[in-house]
């Protein structure tokens, strides 16, 4: 049986049986070690060095009293059997990547939400911590490493930004009953493997973009070499974050977080996308509709996947959890692309931040090409539909989530 916390579609998983009596705890600390050892790689790149083994100490966020820490002797409690029922998928169809449909579009969550939520200040507040944590973990110089690289990491990672994906994954945990506490290294993690795919797709071999978020992209700020190294710092610091700082969690959790990441982030997720994103440039309304579907999935929606399973998953979700939200995750992460396809096309470069109408411009395979610009928003649309009946069984639990995956739809950049 597959592992929950693994992506499904992506071919063999990882699992431990009871015969492989592993020390977790200790591979968790040898995970992280090697992922620190990338980075003084790194470190050791610019500052023209070859010594890796330097001890890189990533400075903890509870150490100023940014968060209150989990006791780390916390035991995992089974959830009690009256959990919310999933829902009955009898009958349901199989949509792109293989995730269910219901017969009917007519959503059973077709209700307004909560009133007295608003998710412009649940994006402000959580994206308020989630900067507060960062600025901690990625300092302003650590020890006798090259300020130059943490000033470049910094340049992309705090410039800004809606930080919806640290958002989803505070949200799922919430909702699965976990903390903020408990996600947050989880979500810093996400943010910046994103934060290195934004710093990598800005280079002139592939989106070639002058602009992030209003400001000079990092390659035009620090130049390219430098650029390529802070998308590799940050990369290597994702996992090192999870494995060091994530409290209370059990090990072989954790060990699934990070397994998780690496895959929606590599070439079967995020780094495929991008592959097969360039691969089609140039080649507009001649690409077909799932090469375009497979690029999305994997660009953007693997990310987004990562951030909401992985949310659940530190936050104590149950299988059953895990593969209802996986389902969530996947649609609004296409819906996420598509949208992006659509204020590409309408939008100027003042109203989105980056260079508008790049799209057009490099003949770049679109929803907006390939079905128009009204049938790409119904779809988005029905995505977002689709989706928020998943979570229907938890009722206000789920209104974060809920209200996050109407934003994707309503945004205006």
């Amino acid at each position: 049986m597959a592992d929950p916390c693994e992506p499904t579609y992506y071919g063999s998983t990882t699992s431990f049986t009871s015969n492989q009596r592993y020390d977790l705890h200790r591979y968790a600390q040898v995970v992280a070690m090697g992922m620190l050892i990338a980075t003084g790689f790194v470190m050791g790149t610019v500052a023209g060095s070859s010594n890796l083994y330097s001890t890189i100490r990533v400075p903890s966020p509870f150490a100023n009293g940014l968060a209150t820490p989990v006791s780390s002797n916390v035991q995992a409690v089974p959830r009690a059997a009256s959990g919310p029922a999933m829902p009955n998928t009898v009958g349901w169809v199989h949509g792109p990547r293989g995730y269910a449909r219901p017969p009917s579009l007519k959503a059973t969550v077709e209700r307004d939400l909560d009133a007295s939520f608003s998710v412009m200040d649940y994006i402000g507040e959580k994206a308020k911590a989630v900067n507060s944590a960062m600025s901690v973990y990625v300092p302003e110089t650590l020890g006798p490493h090259p300020k130059i690289i943490f000033d470049a990491m910094r340049h992309s990672l705090l410039a800004g930004g809606k930080r919806i994906r640290p958002a989803l994954v505070i949200a799922a945990a919430e909702m699965v009953g976990g903390t903020q506490e408990v996600a947050m290294p989880t979500a810093c993690a996400v943010e910046m493997i994103h934060t290195m795919s934004l710093i990598h797709d800005d280079l002139p071999a592939m989106d070639n973009d002058d602009f992030r978020r209003g400001k000079p992209t990092c390659h035009k700020a620090f130049g390219e070499d430098i650029a390529i190294l802070a998308g590799d710092a940050l990369l290597a610091q994702s996992f090192a974050l999870v494995a060091k700082e994530t409290k209370g969690v059990p090990a072989d959790r954790i060990l699934k977080v990070i397994t998780s990441l690496g895959t929606l982030s590599g070439a079967e997720g995020l780094v495929g996308g991008q592959v097969m994103d360039m691969q089609s440039e140039g080649k507009g309304g001649d690409v077909q509709l799932d090469t375009l579907e497979y690029i999305h999935t994997h660009k953007t929606g693997a990310l987004l996947e990562a951030a909401v399973v992985n949310g659940a998953c530190v936050g104590g979700a149950t299988d059953e959890e895990l593969e209802v939200l996986r389902r969530f995750a996947q649609k609004i992460g296409l819906a996420f692309q598509i949208i992006d396809d659509v204020l590409d096309s309408t939008k100027s470069a003042e109203q989105l931040g980056k260079t508008a109408g790049k799209d057009e411009a490099v003949a770049k395979a679109t929803y907006v090409k390939l079905m128009g610009l009204t049938k790409s928003q119904e779809l988005a649309e029905q995505l977002i539909v689709e989706a928020k009946s998943d979570l229907a069984p938890y009722g206000d639990r789920a209104i974060p989530l809920l209200a996050l995956a109407d934003f994707i739809t309503q945004r205006e950049h």
